[in-house]
């Protein structure tokens, strides 16, 4: 089999970060579909998932070591896309449509038909691939469950922002700038409510302790407090990250 390309081990490296560690493997439908579009083996794209996984320090810190064999040209794939996570998003993404003229479908389902034309389609779209990517790479580190509660139904899981999406373009989807939470927890965090210390423990505002008399409340959220978080498998959220939400967005 010839050398993997850099356009290859783009769209290696998407699916990596977009992919729960465990799911790594070749009989994985995921890998088999993308295997096929970059005409590659099911088997040959799984170990270079995992030859990334090689040289993924989340991933090696725990003492996983991956196949080790990681060329010098996935490190420098590597090396590139952690420093930009947009281009990543976007390259993979178009290097399948030119490839195989795979139909970007899932992230523009819910367009308006009115905003179909020249350039503001074009963004739109855009913006739906990032948020794609964003989306996948925070739930895949958290094995698709919410890092507060456990919840595993996808339907009510969302991949958070820790410095919000405004504030931060070079980081807006840098998977380390994301925690995967329930709708409510999402919401609780982005006013502040709940959020999470550097040590990965929550923390919960007294300025919801007027809830304490309220069985729902205290179940939620009151209860956590205190508590660790769900600890990621890749990704784990950036420490100053976590500063700057407990220093200018909780109500500490």
């Amino acid at each position: 089999m010839s050398k993997w390309t850099r356009d290859e081990l783009k769209v290696a490296f998407s699916l990596y970060c977009q992919m729960p560690y465990g799911k790594m493997h070749h009989r994985n439908p995921e890998i088999i579909r993308v295997a096929k579009l970059i005409n590659r083996t099911p088997s040959a794209l799984a170990m270079k998932l995992v030859n990334f996984a090689s040289i993924d320090p989340t991933i090696t810190s725990t003492g996983r070591k991956g196949l080790g064999n990681a060329s010098a040209l996935d490190k420098e794939i590597w090396d590139e896309f952690n420093a930009n996570w947009e281009k990543l998003a976007l390259e993979s993404r178009l290097i399948l449509q030119t490839i195989q003229g795979e139909v970007v479908n899932e992230d523009v389902e819910d367009l308006s038909p009115m905003n179909y034309f020249g350039a503001t389609r074009k963004a739109q779209v855009e913006v739906r691939i990032k948020q794609a990517f964003f989306r996948k790479a925070v739930l895949s580190s958290y094995e698709g469950q919410c890092c507060m509660t456990r919840l595993s139904d996808e339907r009510l899981l969302l991949a958070s922002h820790i410095v919000p999406w405004s504030l931060d373009e070079q980081n807006r989807l840098n998977p380390r700038n994301g925690l995967c939470l329930s709708a409510l927890h999402d919401r609780a965090f982005d006013k502040g409510l709940i959020t999470v210390e550097s040590n990965f423990r929550i923390r919960v505002s007294s300025a919801i302790s007027s809830l304490a008399d309220n069985e729902f409340a205290m179940a939620a959220l009151l209860s956590l407090d205190g508590k660790m978080i769900l600890t990621p498998s890749k990704f784990p959220p950036s420490a100053e990250f976590l500063d700057y939400h407990n220093q200018h967005i909780f109500l500490g």
